[in-house]
């Protein structure tokens, strides 16, 4: 399900230093260097050291605190901010004039997602799609998607977008409909290189600008209305 178990119904903290998803892949590179070193293969127990190395470096997920108030929204993933626009509301998933920001995760980004706000989940909705590259402006409506609605307490609406992109192949979403969660707490993961949208209501007051990097959890993107 993810990188959290569940106790009593809610999610519980990580206790790893790298996400679930990725110890299959962290014990297939230990196995394969194994391997080789007992074989006697140097280059190639080398080689697969190295990518093991880089699949623990990907799949790492560090813990992040921020301090948050009920209108704060966060930075749902680590990378830099492709675009920042204002849409109305036949172009964006609100249904009304909304505020679209896009966060570009490349391989060398955290690739834990985090929910943005707090609040209520109310809606997950799975879309199948292709794999172009996630930097690329049609990456939004043609990739593989996983579309996630919150509803917060003072009432906002805020959707957050899980985008494939052109070699990641599998989307992880460890939250449900109905759940309770807070700014900042993981909810998923894309694996190898990926993208995240936000949809905010249209008086949402940003506080980044286009091209820079963020952080999951971390970096604070804006205050609801």
């Amino acid at each position: 399900m993810g990188a959290a178990k569940e106790k009593s119904g809610k999610r519980v903290h990580n206790q790893l230093p790298v996400a679930r998803e990725g110890l299959p892949f962290i014990g297939l590179g230990v196995a394969l260097t194994a391997v080789f070193l007992w074989l006697g293969m140097a280059v190639l127990c080398l080689v697969a050291g190295v990518l093991t190395l880089f699949t623990v470096y990907f799949f790492r997920d560090p813990d992040r605190l921020q301090e948050v108030t009920e209108r704060t929204v966060l930075a749902p993933a680590d990378g830099r901010i492709l675009d920042i626009r204002v849409l109305d509301g036949k172009d964006n998933l609100l249904g009304e004039s909304a505020v679209k920001l896009s966060v570009f995760m490349s391989l060398f980004n955290v690739h834990v997602n985090r929910v943005p706000a707090t609040g209520t989940i109310s809606s997950i909705a799975y879309h199948p799609g292709r794999f172009v590259s996630a930097n690329r402006d049609k990456a939004s409506e043609q990739n593989e998607h996983n579309r996630i609605t919150l509803e917060t307490d003072g009432g906002e609406r805020l959707v957050f977008v899980q985008i494939a992109g052109l070699i990641a192949r599998r989307i992880a979403c460890w939250i449900r409909e109905g759940d309770d969660v807070r700014a900042g707490q993981r909810f998923g993961l894309i694996r190898f290189g990926s993208r995240v949208d936000i949809y905010l209501p249209r008086h949402t007051h940003m506080v980044v600008e286009k091209a820079q990097k963020v952080r999951a959890g971390e970096t604070i993107v804006g205050f609801l209305p």
